[in-house]
């Protein structure tokens, strides 16, 4: 019953989004099309700008990338993007699209369409739309070939790459990983191939696999998946979610395991932990998100558990930034004077409440309820019993 609901929903959420058909007359390689498909938020969310996703093959893998973004972007487990999808599939345009030299390096048609990507589709696409500065692209056997040629650039148009069975280009196996050595920006890139692919595929892509992973000090995030029993094809839609998943790990709500495993052994700096995990997730990644209230849920219980109740100062000062006007950042005020034994500072900051407005489970009548239980109350430290852990997103 809940894969039928899930399955209705996820129909249903897709009424929302968008597939604009799109066209280019371009300088050097006539008129190309491409789609745009738009997030489900993008109506509603006039203000928010999106990552993009540039799928060359356009035609056989959005369907699949839009899925996997779907099912992701429904559990808040990878932000929402806007799709760029480029016709290829018409005759010999992916190859003509993917030309090199013997040299290794885009020539004719190839070099035309490589500047095309960056000189005028972006343009387009970022002028028209609400786009956010994190770019990713990704390609299939020869298209994922090529789109290594933009890691050869001192500025790569891309901040991350999805090589699905790439046929290189001549010295490619060492040019890109002496690329990512170099690069001082961010960049993540991601490699997959299949064991029952052509022979020629895997070993070149063994060999880039084994410089990149010789890189000292790699500045870069990489991971290389090899498919067991994976076809040409096949492997495609085994690699999306990793390729997905790898470059927004982070992104996620805190889980149960990361509760335990990471913030509960922390001896000091819970607080400090949220907000370095959402500031390196909007400077890495680019994107504008807003911290959770979920996560502030965890990052509360964190401090009950382990009695650090100094660290409510740093939170309701966080929370006031993200949420103003609300009731989080008092509550986690009075939460500091309640749990250090101030019962009179406690008592007003949970009356001020009344004033504001509304959010989670901090309701006017909560806060309220909680200042007139410290009525009376002398000051003093007390010991309190710890909260419980944040609940694991269900199924």
């Amino acid at each position: 019953m809940k894969k039928i609901f899930l399955l209705i929903l996820l129909a249903t959420t897709s009424l929302f989004a968008q597939r604009i058909p799109e066209s280019i007359e371009t300088k050097k390689i006539g008129t190309r099309t491409f789609t745009v498909v738009t997030p489900p938020s993008y109506e509603s969310s006039p203000k928010k700008k999106y990552p993009t996703l540039v799928l060359l093959d356009g035609e056989y893998l959005l369907d699949p990338f839009e899925g996997i973004l779907k099912y992701g972007s429904y559990w808040d487990d990878l932000p929402e993007m806007i799709i760029i999808a480029i016709n290829q599939n018409n005759g010999e345009t992916r190859f003509k699209d993917s030309e090199f030299d013997e040299a290794g390096f885009p020539s004719g048609p190839g070099a035309n369409f490589f500047e095309f990507v960056g000189q005028e589709l972006y343009p387009y696409v970022e002028a028209k739309y609400r786009t956010l500065p994190f770019r990713i692209v990704a390609g299939h056997d020869t298209t994922a070939g090529f789109l290594n040629f933009y890691l050869y650039k001192d500025n790569p148009v891309f901040n991350a790459y999805i090589s699905l069975a790439p046929e290189m280009a001549p010295a490619m196996e060492s040019r890109v990983a002496e690329r990512l050595a170099k690069i001082t920006k961010p960049v993540f890139y991601y490699q997959a191939t299949g064991e029952s692919d052509l022979p020629e595929i895997n070993e070149k892509a063994a060999e880039l696999d084994a410089n990149i992973k010789a890189i000292p000090n790699a500045n870069f995030k990489y991971l290389n998946d090899s498919f067991k029993g994976a076809s040409h094809y096949s492997l495609v839609a085994k690699a999306i979610p990793n390729a997905l998943y790898f470059i927004f790990d982070g992104y996620q709500p805190i889980s149960m395991v990361e509760f335990k495993d990471k913030i509960l052994k922390l001896e000091s700096g819970y607080a400090d932990y949220l907000i370095k995990k959402y500031d390196e997730l909007n400077s890495k990644l680019g994107l504008q998100i807003k911290p959770r209230l979920s996560d502030f849920k965890a990052i509360e219980a964190a401090i009950m558990k382990n009695k650090a109740y100094e660290d409510f100062q740093i939170l309701s000062k966080y929370a006031e930034k993200h949420y103003p006007k609300t009731i989080l950042g008092t509550y986690h005020q009075a939460m500091y004077y309640e749990k250090t034994g101030n019962f009179k500072k406690a008592l007003k900051e949970y009356q001020r409440a009344y004033t504001q407005e509304e959010i989670r489970e901090l309701t006017k009548d909560y806060m309220l309820n909680k200042a007139e239980a410290l009525k009376g109350k002398e000051d003093k430290p007390i010991e309190d019993a710890p909260a419980e852990t944040p609940a694991e997103k269900t199924e």
